[in-house]
């Protein structure tokens, strides 16, 4: 889930309190949640392994989590045992600044984006899922064009190029991801839906 609001905002209806909020997901996705807000000074991230339906932490972040900005995931595992390292929205230095980023989906081709990744970026792979590898492989487009707009936009090209040459095989895998700079919220859809409300 991405918010962006003109002022801050409480997310509990979105986070909580809807019929499909992020806690009636994780009854489904249970293998851990995580939040990022941006305080206008750098982002507050929290990260739990519980289910966020059931876990207290999730409920008493909701409350207080009144923001302009936010990135918040629910995980369901497909690639890495259920462990803080390998729950989102994952944080980068980047262009000067952090960036936060969370991803939906699985990449069937962790390698081919490896391949494109920097060793430095590659390094700072802490977890065990493909997520945060995609994450190494925006970071390094990133730092090669040397802005976050520019290098996002070169990092989904490339996505865009390498699921049209592997189309046969079902394509790159599944990469929805939202990532932020504390100034803008981009979202990616690869392979599966992605809901907009204005």
């Amino acid at each position: 889930l991405g918010l962006v609001a003109a002022r801050p905002v409480s997310p509990r209806v979105l986070l909580r309190d809807a019929p499909r909020s992020l806690a009636e997901l994780s009854r489904e996705h249970q293998d851990g949640w995580g939040m990022a807000r941006w305080t206008g000074d750098g982002w507050q991230v929290e990260r739990s392994t519980a289910c966020a339906a059931t876990c207290g932490r999730y409920a008493r972040v909701v409350d207080h989590a009144p923001a302009e900005l936010l990135i918040a995931h629910v995980r369901q595992k497909t690639v890495g045992p259920t462990s803080l390292a390998n729950t989102h929205p994952f944080r980068r230095v980047v262009d000067g600044g952090e960036v936060v980023f969370a991803h939906n989906g699985t990449v069937r081709d962790v390698a081919e984006l490896t391949a494109r990744t920097s060793p430095a970026r590659g390094a700072e792979v802490t977890g065990d899922t493909d997520s945060e590898r995609l994450l190494a492989f925006v970071a390094t487009s990133i730092d090669r064009e040397g802005e976050v707009e520019r290098g996002v936009q070169a990092a989904v090209a490339t996505l865009h190029e390498l699921h049209d040459h592997h189309a046969g095989a079902g394509g790159v895998g599944s990469i929805n991801f939202l990532l932020s700079c504390g100034e803008r919220l981009y979202a990616h859809r690869l392979g599966r839906s992605l809901h907009l409300l204005t």
